[in-house]
């Protein structure tokens, strides 16, 4: 691990993001270029001190986990997100038998500048790679790993966001689309091993799977149970990025409806703890 040249490449990539770059508000009072050090660790999911100590060449070499999460943060490409994991002395992720989690920065671009619509990055496993502000207050933060496929049959608490009466659609749009993807890459590991895992832990999965019903989502109506601002019909769109296996998924509503205000309101009740939830 170099941690002198670590705590450079992390200086100047922070210094040369501006916070529009990160769907940040700039705000004011700024003495120097790009992110404050805080705003590096909030949206990588750091203590203030872990990262500021990472910077000063100092503290404990980071995880894998943290370096992926640093790559995003910083909008880095992937071969700046290589070279950070060379830096701290790790082997960059390898995933040859399928997309792996690195969004790119172009994607991550669109994604911040959605400031009004809930909007959340997959890979075609069902992993939540990156969501926006809205998102979270909507479903909430996706703790690290998070596979919402996995979460929705085998955490049934999460269901809550959802009426009842939608719950089975939903089942079969998540396994018909785990079926459409493992076709094209049954030497998977990860998706044969998710596969294994649900069949085993899921009545419910076992039985879809068995029907072999095929379809990637795209476009289609959801409704959602906020414990704060109430129902929502919202309409989701489903942006496909086919070359690394990943998709950009809008939540809207039209202007002036009910559900877009509620959308308003929950721009500003913000991010708060809410159980159980769907994420």
């Amino acid at each position: 691990m170099d941690r002198a040249e670590l705590a450079d490449f992390l200086r100047r990539c922070r210094a040369r993001l501006e916070p529009a770059d990160a769907g940040l508000t700039a705000g004011t009072r700024r003495r120097t270029p790009g992110l404050r050090r805080e705003e590096v660790a909030q949206l990588a999911g750091a203590s203030v001190d872990h990262y500021t100590r990472m910077e000063q060449g100092r503290g404990s070499r980071p995880s894998r986990q943290m370096l992926s999460a640093l790559a995003r943060a910083l909008r880095l490409s992937e071969d700046e997100r290589d070279h950070l994991f060379h830096l701290a002395g790790e082997e960059p992720p390898r995933d040859r038998s399928g997309p792996g989690q690195h969004v790119r920065p172009g994607l991550l671009m669109v994604l911040d500048r959605l400031h009004d619509a809930p909007a959340q990055i997959f890979s075609d496993r069902g992993e939540v790679l990156a969501q926006n502000a809205l998102a979270v207050a909507l479903v909430g933060a996706a703790r690290p790993g998070h596979n919402h496929i996995r979460a929705w049959f085998t955490e049934p608490a999460g269901r809550a966001l959802f009426p009842p009466e939608d719950h089975g659609a939903q089942s079969r749009i998540h396994v018909a689309q785990l079926r459409a993807v493992f076709a094209t890459r049954p030497d998977d590991a990860r998706l044969v091993a998710l596969v294994r895992e649900l069949r085993g832990a899921s009545e419910e999965f076992r039985e879809l799977w068995a029907e072999h019903r095929v379809a990637m989502r795209r476009a289609e109506h959801k409704r959602f149970l906020h414990p704060v601002v109430g129902a929502l019909d919202l309409q989701c769109e489903v942006l496909l990025s086919a070359a690394c296996g990943q998709s950009l998924v809008i939540h809207t509503a039209r202007p002036g409806s009910e559900a877009y205000e509620r959308l308003q309101l929950l721009r500003v009740v913000g991010v708060q703890e809410f159980a159980p939830r769907w994420r």
